[in-house]
């Protein structure tokens, strides 16, 4: 039965499809236009974990108002989201697509699973419970590729099976979100070098050699045991809310200037903003 399990968590895990949706880059002077590719693309990247799920301790109900105002403040180019519902994402879109007029806004889930009933976990509301990205695409008239799977590593203790998520946003950056377990460092470590170490490399040996960007809430600490820092190999860099959420990037992004947004109690996270620069004349480095 263990080996009919770990069969199919690593099926799933490597399991790659394509969705109908975009990932985007932002407007303005200080972004390349797609046929002017000697300038940096700059993007500012928001992560939250929301604790949407209406199950969790930290549920307050407040979480989602609280994501609009802050996506509205901060005008992010790409949205990370930990623990949230399926519509959860289609609201947040709206509100998203209301900074980033003129260009096409898409977004993509995808749910954790449920181990005892082979099905996707769900917030107490009914609806699929997960992890979500939203950006917007410079190429309205290509349809990116979306890739999501559940982690080949659990712990069969927790019912829920953690899952990842990226988008291949517009051949210049693979972008990426998970929410590793709470239940055990061990898994959440093992999930994390699994992540990085295995399953982003290969979706970018297919892709191209597009620099790579994982955002999420991780469970581990920088100076916890296991350290945070032991999860990510040669070739990438990180920043962290001081907590648990980390931005990990590979070395051909420029990674700077963090920042904590306060969520005001509505969960139990803050919001983790940073920016991106990447050169879009200079190859990406080869997969570590």
């Amino acid at each position: 039965m263990a080996d009919r399990r770990s069969h199919r968590f690593l099926r799933r895990a490597l399991a790659v499809g394509c969705l109908i949706a975009a990932a985007g880059l932002p407007a303005g002077p200080s972004v390349s236009s797609p046929t002017d590719r000697t300038g940096p693309t700059i993007l500012r990247v928001l992560q939250m974990n929301l604790c949407n799920s209406g199950r969790a301790g930290c549920y307050t109900g407040r979480s989602m108002q609280r994501a609009t105002e802050v996506i509205s403040a901060e005008a992010p180019d790409l949205v990370t989201l930990n623990e949230i519902c399926r519509d959860d994402v289609a609201v947040l879109e709206r509100v998203f697509a209301t900074i980033h007029t003129g260009r096409r806004v898409v977004s993509a889930f995808q749910a954790a699973g449920d181990r005892p009933s082979g099905g996707d976990t769900r917030c107490r509301n009914g609806q699929p419970y997960g992890v979500g990205l939203l950006t917007r695409a410079r190429t309205p008239d290509t349809a990116p590729a979306v890739y999501r799977g559940i982690h080949p590593t659990q712990d069969l203790a927790d019912p829920e099976e953690r899952a990842w998520l990226c988008v291949d946003v517009d051949a210049v950056l693979l972008a990426c979100t998970t929410h590793l377990a709470a239940t055990s460092y061990a898994v959440a470590l093992a999930q994390c070098r699994q992540l990085l170490d295995t399953i982003l490399p290969t979706i970018r040996r297919r892709t191209g050699p597009a620099p790579i960007l994982l955002s999420g809430d991780l469970n581990l600490r920088d100076g916890g045991d296991p350290d945070v820092r032991s999860c990510a190999p040669p070739g990438h860099q990180r920043i962290d809310d001081g907590a648990l959420q980390h931005i990990v990037a590979t070395t051909d992004i420029g990674l700077c200037c963090r920042r904590s947004v306060p969520m005001r109690g509505a969960t139990d996270h803050p919001g983790l903003l940073a920016t991106l620069s990447i050169d879009a004349s200079r190859p990406g480095r080869p997969p570590t």
